[in-house]
């Protein structure tokens, strides 16, 4: 493919509360063996983008841990592969990321040494399957100068997201970031296409200004003078913006639709594989619609529930509704519905832990109840 990946780890979220303390973001675990970064990460790969560049940002030693290899994504290679930026202080540059405009901008080395016509920018924190070429070749046959990946959310608050109004030709008029009233139902999925050469020059003008956001100082402030496009998206989309968000997502995995899309049709959704053995069932267990990882042994009952590698769950235990993430230990007789076990949870015996699917009980990793 002609362009070359941006993948942005994305800012601070403090609406995922205890989940973040030591992750980013795109580092969360999704769907009983993914982490959120694999499915853009895919989407790249799969599209043949052959370099990728991962600019992380806040809390990201999981992250690089995850990203360690790149051979799991088909981008292990000595022309081209993945590359992974973290942030740097230096005489010229005393800062962190100032905005994500400013975090490109501080690697901009990587687009200048890259020889790709076209630069396909998203967000690591996003759960989908898409094909880049598809949208590639709508921003060449608009002869767009930046084209914007977005989806209609109608019937759904969208006062979080940035809300795009289109003319007919789906042409940006307006923009409108996290607007109290929106005036349209069409988000941007913080997918964009754009020219390396244009990128480079619109990053240096806005920079030397003391402006450092692709929304509000590239969308937004150039609406009228480039051509910006909307693509329609209709398939599979969520974003992990809220603790509620990150276990709906988790739940779509139980979804036979959801679930197939990205395990069992080509082109799948790849990530760093861990050789664990596989679940084991004891005598009395029962388990009904879940995903259990590997390397977990299940002695109570567990239902509708995403169980992540090397879980433990007691004899008598009730588990429901619930999202567990890896080595967590739940002992005997314990009742757990509708919750969020980081890794390394402990539950004692005798433990209820009982929320509700509006707000789930969280317990940050390594905590003992």
């Amino acid at each position: 493919m002609r362009a070359v990946g941006i993948i942005l780890e994305g800012g601070k979220s403090e609406k995922l509360k205890d989940l973040l303390v030591k992750r980013a973001i795109p580092a969360m675990p999704i769907g009983g063996c993914y982490r959120a970064v694999d499915f853009t990460l895919s989407n790249m790969a799969n599209s043949g983008i052959n370099k990728v560049a991962v600019i992380t940002q806040y809390n990201c030693r999981s992250l690089l841990d995850h990203l360690s290899s790149a051979k799991w994504w088909d981008l292990g290679r000595k022309q081209g592969g993945l590359f992974v930026f973290s942030p740097y202080i230096s005489n010229n540059n005393p800062f962190g990321y100032r905005g994500t405009a400013d975090a490109i901008y501080r690697n901009i080395s990587f687009l200048k040494k890259s020889n790709e016509p076209f630069v396909i920018i998203a967000s690591g924190d996003d759960i989908y399957k898409m094909d880049y070429n598809k949208v590639l070749e709508y921003h060449q046959q608009k002869q767009a100068d930046i084209t914007i990946v977005c989806k209609d959310l109608k019937g759904e608050d969208v006062s979080d997201y940035g809300v795009m109004n289109l003319d007919e030709d789906y042409r940006l008029k307006e923009f409108e970031e996290k607007p109290i009233d929106p005036q349209s139902s069409i988000i941007s999925l913080g997918i964009y296409v754009i020219q390396r050469t244009l990128l480079i020059k619109l990053l240096e003008d806005i920079v030397s200004e003391g402006r450092f956001d692709i929304v509000n100082d590239i969308i937004v402030r150039y609406r009228r003078k480039l051509k910006i496009y909307g693509y329609p998206f209709e398939g599979y989309w969520r974003s992990i913006r809220t603790t509620e968000s990150y276990f709906d997502v988790n739940m779509d995995f139980l979804k036979k639709d959801v679930r197939d899309l990205f395990l069992n049709q080509y082109p799948y959704i790849a990530t760093k594989v861990k050789d664990e053995p596989p679940a084991k069932y004891n005598p009395g267990a029962c388990v009904k619609d879940c995903l259990v990882g590997g390397g977990s042994i299940i002695n109570g009952c567990v239902e509708s529930s995403v169980l992540f590698r090397k879980v433990f769950t007691g004899t008598d235990s009730h588990i429901k509704n619930s999202v567990i993430m890896e080595g967590t230990y739940v002992g005997n007789n314990c009742k757990i519905e509708y919750a969020i076990l980081d890794k390394e949870v402990v539950v004692s015996d005798g433990r209820e832990l009982i929320g509700t699917k509006e707000k789930p009980i969280i317990l940050k990793k390594g905590s003992v109840i």
